[in-house]
């Protein structure tokens, strides 16, 4: 099993629109082998840095099934629209990715 997390710092004042962008996204994940689930999940506010962290967090059946997603045509028509929303980020997502040693 692989899950591959990304991580959002999202100005203070843009949550519900990112939530929005998300909410209404055109997903084809559950059409992918190995995709098992996702879930998009709302962190800690940051005062001092001014941004909410966000994380989306998807679990494969392997890492070859999540590689070949990040390749397929599904991927890039699920990011096409991506910077086009009233979002503001600080920085770029930060991708981190999860071989499953033990698990339940």
């Amino acid at each position: 099993m692989y899950i591959a997390m990304n991580r959002f710092k999202v100005q203070n004042g843009s949550e519900e629109a990112f939530e929005d962008v998300w909410r209404n996204r055109d997903s084809s994940l559950s059409e992918m082998q190995g995709f098992k689930e996702f879930h998009l999940l709302r962190g800690p506010v940051n005062e001092t840095e001014g941004y909410t962290l966000f994380a989306s967090h998807t679990v494969w059946a392997s890492q070859e099934d999540f590689v070949a997603w990040t390749k397929s045509e599904n991927f890039r028509a699920a990011h096409r629209n991506a910077g086009g929303s009233k979002v503001h980020y600080l920085g770029h997502p930060q991708f981190e990715g999860f071989s499953v040693v033990e698990g339940a």
